[in-house]
């Protein structure tokens, strides 16, 4: 009975071993299953992710052939342009040499067809001459057979006659030596000039109505402007300029029209800048300073500029206007450096045609001495420098030169002429003033445009570089006093619409013509 339970419990173990068997290989064939699934998988979205790479890079290449493709036709657009200019060039050469070499042709044809003539004519005198011999001794016997005079009476007579020949002879050689007199002297004076400029050389320096200010970091903008503006109203107020804060980082403008002024305020701002301390007593305390270094400043660079050109015993007030101009400039030139060279230039000049070199410097120097305070008297810079030279007992010939620089008077001394010379030099020299060709024409078509809005006004023209216009009314829809009210209305307007320094002089011209034909 013992031996059928043991075989009972064998046989059920066995079934037991048999049955975890079976569950342990149908877990391994599940496993075996998703494995193959992960890897089916994994395959799957590696092929994906593949043909995703490939098309990506596909798509790259294309893009960059692309940018290639363009990137090529556009040198060689460029290539293209180059090769037509090129031979636009070229062409212009090919005719210009054309037409050189038909000038030179036909100068060659005019020289032989004067050599022809000069020949003839000199045939022709030799030819006159013999037949005058002739005449003159026939007519010596005809007068002693005829009129019965004596040999002094005939000799007198012939003489006369001949003396009235001669004399129209010698208006004609007279005329001849005085125009070429007039031709060597235009060539010496043309060699002077060129000796002059070619000794001597400068430097310009170039500034503008606008000065930066640089500051650390924008919240700097913050601390200038104040709480409600206080602090740049204050220094605006004090420093009479206009103080630009806008979104460019890093600069703070300073503008102003008086470059005194403009640079008193950039270095007063540089220095409140620099303490960190901006409030309104500060600023007052800061300008303060400022002024006191720049005008000794000032008066520093007067004294250099006399020192550099040699001119002594000049007024200390005179030499403090004339440390101004460093500031100063027009079309870009630095005012102070442009007097200096006139001075040099004048000098140089008087000297080489035996002048007195010393005085001829002292009004190079002074010339431009009225742009010091043009902008704050009335009147044109030459007549505001006459005034202020004649208020300080300078020369009649100094004051002249500043007056007539520009050729609005009659010249009476000679420096006058070589100080409006050197000017002209100065300023007409390259690199001298940027001003460029598209500015200028701008600025008078400006004024003219202006000018010609005003009904009854036909024409206007301006001239000297911007400081006068004149107006051409018509004379049929304006009488005197319109012309009188369109004048002071265009000078009304320049106020009001330009920024110039010094004046603009406006002259309004009314003319009627009649015309008829006698027949």
């Amino acid at each position: 009975m013992t031996e059928i339970p043991l075989v009972w419990f064998l046989v059920g173990l066995a079934a037991s071993a048999f049955l975890s068997f079976l569950v342990v290989k149908f877990l391994d064939r599940l496993l075996k299953i998703d494995a193959e699934n992960a890897k089916k998988q994994i395959i799957e979205r590696a092929e994906r992710d593949a043909g995703n790479k490939l098309k990506e890079a596909d798509l790259a290449i294309k893009e960059r052939d692309l940018a290639q493709k363009q990137a090529t036709e556009k040198e060689l657009s460029k290539s293209r342009d180059e090769l037509r200019d090129r031979e636009r060039t070229l062409d212009k050469r090919q005719e210009n040499l054309g037409q050189q070499e038909d000038d030179l042709r036909k100068q060659q044809k005019m020289v032989e067809s004067n050599q022809r003539r000069l020949s003839e004519r000199l045939e022709d005198a030799n030819r006159r001459h013999e037949e005058l011999g002739k005449l003159l001794e026939m007519q010596r016997q005809t007068l002693h057979t005829l009129s019965g005079l004596s040999p002094g009476e005939a000799s007198k007579r012939l003489l006369d006659s001949l003396e009235q020949e001669l004399s129209q002879e010698m208006g004609s050689i007279i005329s001849r030596h005085e125009k070429r007199v007039a031709e060597v002297v235009e060539q010496k004076s043309r060699d002077i000039f060129l000796t002059a400029l070619q000794r001597y050389a400068a430097a310009h320096t170039a500034e503008s109505t606008t000065s930066t200010v640089d500051i650390p970091s924008d919240e700097m903008k913050g601390r200038i402007i104040g709480r409600e503006g206080r602090n740049i109203r204050t220094f605006e107020k004090v420093t009479g300029v206009d103080v630009i804060i806008d979104d460019t980082p890093g600069v703070v403008i300073v503008s102003g029209f008086d470059p005194v002024r403009r640079e008193i305020a950039r270095q007063s701002l540089n220095k409140l800048i620099a303490d960190g301390r901006i409030h309104p007593s500060r600023i007052e305390e800061v300008f303060n300073d400022t002024s006191r270094e720049i005008e000794a400043y000032i008066q520093k660079k007067g004294e250099e500029a006399a020192q550099e050109v040699s001119v002594h015993g000049v007024h200390p007030k005179v030499l403090y206007m004339l440390g101004r101009l460093h500031f100063r400039t027009s079309y870009s030139q630095n005012v102070l450096r442009h007097s200096i060279e006139v001075a040099f230039l004048s000098g140089m000049l008087a000297e080489m045609i035996g002048l007195d070199g010393d005085i001829a410097r002292r009004s190079g120097l002074l010339h431009d001495i009225g742009k010091a305070a043009d902008h704050e008297l009335e009147g044109g810079h030459p007549k505001i420098g006459a005034d202020i030279l004649k208020r300080h007992n300078e020369k009649p010939e100094i004051v002249h030169a500043a007056l007539g620089h520009h050729d609005e008077i009659i010249t009476e001394y000679p420096y006058t002429m070589l100080v409006a010379t050197a000017d002209a030099a100065s300023a007409s020299r390259p690199g001298a003033r940027r001003e460029s060709l598209e500015r200028y024409v701008k600025r008078m078509e400006e004024l003219e445009s202006i000018a010609c809005g005003f009904p009854g006004v036909e024409q206007a023209f301006a001239i000297q570089a911007g400081r006068e216009l004149r107006v051409i009314a018509s004379a049929k829809d304006t009488d005197d006093m319109k012309a009188a009210k369109i004048c002071r209305d265009i000078a009304k307007a320049f106020e009001e619409q330009l920024t110039y320094p010094g004046e603009i002089k406006v002259t309004v011209v009314r003319e009627s013509r009649f015309t008829d034909v006698a027949r």
